[in-house]
């Protein structure tokens, strides 16, 4: 019955959205990256993913609980700080601009987002010399940006997929960047009234959902091919993402 969870939440897009979140969270317990995008563009399909933005966040930086003392020594500092660096400039602002779209905008400009990200990422694109401070700053700028739209991590995923870097340090430095960007974003939303008491409950609901996903991920990790399993997932982003599109715009 609507009302009965929060945001108003039908129990069959409440059900949805759970298994959404089961999904999302064992991708990123798996490759380190991919829970926000994944999640928030199925998401779109059954209701506005804007008031579920902080939700995500939250999940986001719990999810970094889970999984920091398997990551910890594997974290490329001097990427992470340099990109957190700029996305510190670009967050404020870009939560602004979308706090400001009505749900039909906000789901074409998530979804247009990641389509393109996507696209981006399954290009293979490959950086040909090594890239500095300023370089990773300038990707942070970016990231901060598509942060407003819970998609933050794209950005700093297809830089980083670029360079030559070993898929743990790779998985490593995407969970601590994506948990320093969720970090600045979420009060700037609260300002914005995008965070409510029902983000807690909603953030309270997700829990054991999140523990049993990153668990199951974080076991196949060992086994797998992280880097054909990115491919695959981003594959999956941009066909949900033009799915939206197409949803939202006919």
């Amino acid at each position: 019955m609507a009302g009965a969870l929060p945001f108003d939440l039908s129990t069959g897009q409440g059900l949805f959205l759970a298994a959404a979140l089961f999904f999302a969270a064992a991708i990123r317990g798996y490759s380190g990256f991919g829970f926000s995008a994944i999640f928030i563009v199925l998401a779109a399909l059954v209701t506005n993913p804007l008031p579920l933005i902080p939700v995500v966040f939250t999940c986001e930086i719990a999810m970094t609980a889970f999984q920091a003392r398997g990551i910890w020594p594997h974290v490329d500092w001097r990427r992470a700080v340099a990109l957190l660096g700029g996305a510190a400039v670009a967050t404020v602002p870009a939560v602004a601009l979308m706090a400001r779209l009505d749900p039909l905008q906000a789901r074409l400009a998530v979804s247009g987002l990641i389509l393109a990200l996507s696209l981006l990422l399954i290009s293979g694109w490959q950086l040909q010399r090594p890239i500095g401070r300023l370089g990773h700053g300038a990707v942070g700028l970016l990231s901060g940006t598509a942060n407003a739209a819970g998609v933050g991590g794209l950005p700093a995923a297809a830089f980083l997929s670029a360079q030559v870097m070993p898929p743990v340090v790779f998985r490593a430095t995407m969970i601590v960047f994506l948990t320093g960007i969720d970090l600045m974003a979420l009060p700037t939303m609260s300002a914005h009234g995008l965070v409510t008491t029902e983000t807690g409950v909603a953030v309270l609901l997700a829990f054991p959902i999140l523990g049993a996903g990153v668990w199951l991920g974080g076991r196949g990790f060992a086994t797998a091919d992280p880097a054909g399993f990115r491919r695959k997932v981003v594959i999956l982003l941009g066909l949900l993402a033009l799915l939206n599109i197409l949803k939202t715009a006919l």
